[in-house]
């Protein structure tokens, strides 16, 4: 497969106005580490998801769906504020596939107007020059692309072949930072597309990181010898990649446990379409209270509550923010039981689960 690996340049204009986001988003981040290590009374990282429904059906994802609607722009604005009053730090916009919600410009403004910082994790596919122009005026801060593969085939269409465009126009009109995500572990056929898919990013000028797909149950398998030393390289092009300031990405790649002191359910939430709060996108169910019920007393227990899949998980994105609470306030409480279910669509559940967010 034949992929132009030419440097696509952007313009001088273009480079002006993403050093100065840039710059405006690291100092907002390192005020963001020092607000937490002060205080460990608000979220500091919440995933949520404005719809459900994906134009693509991945055969190890389990969380998406084919029916559901998008979250009205209210109700969005709603859940937003709610969450900037608890203090949120870090708002990353999930799915589903977000670029389909017809609103999502909006929400993204909204997230600025109220004073967090704006994430979003996309497959990319609905990315063009004018739809790029639009997140930046919006305000977007980070993007991410995972590519599982260098051509589609049966398990994924996110291929390199497929979004290499899409690429290059981020890489020439985007100003806000990107980073591009690939995969190793089961349901991959050939590793060496992680490497290729990796280097191809840094070539563009993006940041580089990598998932690793574990069992249907988000839970730990390791890595064949070869796969571990395209983990180790793609690691090291991913300097900045804020994973590498702890052991944990290279515990899920060797399989092993580690011990940690998870603060889902506090220090990050997720937020699904229903409004309701989980621990992660692993864990949908606990605790399973909507959102506006949320009380300061409930993310404190969770905060000292020692999650029972914590040894074993793959969630990348909810261990680094317990990076900021790790050597402090020991875990002695066990979890609650979980909320009764309330009537939702039912969400595909299929294959392999993943490490990516």
């Amino acid at each position: 497969m034949a992929v132009n690996e030419q440097r696509v340049g952007a313009s001088l204009l273009v480079r002006i106005r993403r050093a100065a986001r840039f710059a405006r988003t690291r100092l907002r981040e390192f005020r963001m580490i020092a607000k937490a290590l002060a205080s460990t009374k608000h979220p500091i990282l919440v995933h949520i998801i404005p719809m459900r429904q994906c134009n693509l059906a991945c055969a190890y994802c389990n969380e998406y769906d084919d029916v559901s609607k998008p979250v009205p722009l209210g109700e969005m604005k709603r859940r937003l504020d709610i969450l900037a009053g608890m203090g949120t730090s870090i708002l990353t916009i999930s799915g589903g596939e977000p670029l389909m919600h017809p609103e999502l410009d909006e929400i993204i403004r909204h997230i600025r107007r109220r004073g967090m910082i704006a994430g979003m994790i996309t497959n990319g596919f609905f990315l063009n020059r004018e739809r790029i122009e639009r997140l930046n005026a919006a305000g977007l801060e980070h993007l991410q692309i995972s590519i599982d593969n260098v051509a589609p085939d049966e398990v994924s269409k996110k291929s390199l072949k497929t979004l290499d465009g899409k690429l290059e126009w981020l890489s020439q009109y985007a100003i806000f930072q990107v980073n591009i995500n690939s995969v190793l572990g089961s349901g991959v056929k050939d590793p060496e597309d992680a490497l290729k898919i990796a280097h191809r990013a840094v070539d563009l000028g993006f940041t580089s990181t990598v998932g690793i797909i574990h069992d249907n149950n988000g839970q730990l398998k390791p890595l064949g010898t070869r796969e571990l030393e395209i983990f180790e390289e793609i690691m090291t092009l991913g300097k900045r990649s804020f994973s590498r300031f702890n052991d944990f990405q290279h515990n899920v790649a060797r399989g092993r446990e580690h011990n940690w002191r998870c603060r889902s359910g506090s220090r990050y939430l997720y937020i699904c379409e229903n409004g309701l709060v989980h621990w992660c996108s692993q864990q949908r169910g606990y605790p399973g209270i909507p959102l506006d019920q949320y009380t300061p007393e409930m993310r404190q227990r969770e905060y000292l509550t020692d999650k029972f899949c914590g040894p074993r998980c793959t969630v990348s994105c909810v261990q680094q923010v317990a990076i900021l609470d790790n050597w402090r306030d020991p875990q002695p409480l066990k979890p609650m039981p979980m909320a009764p279910p309330r009537a939702q669509p039912e969400l595909v559940q299929i294959g392999s689960a993943r490490s990516d967010s």
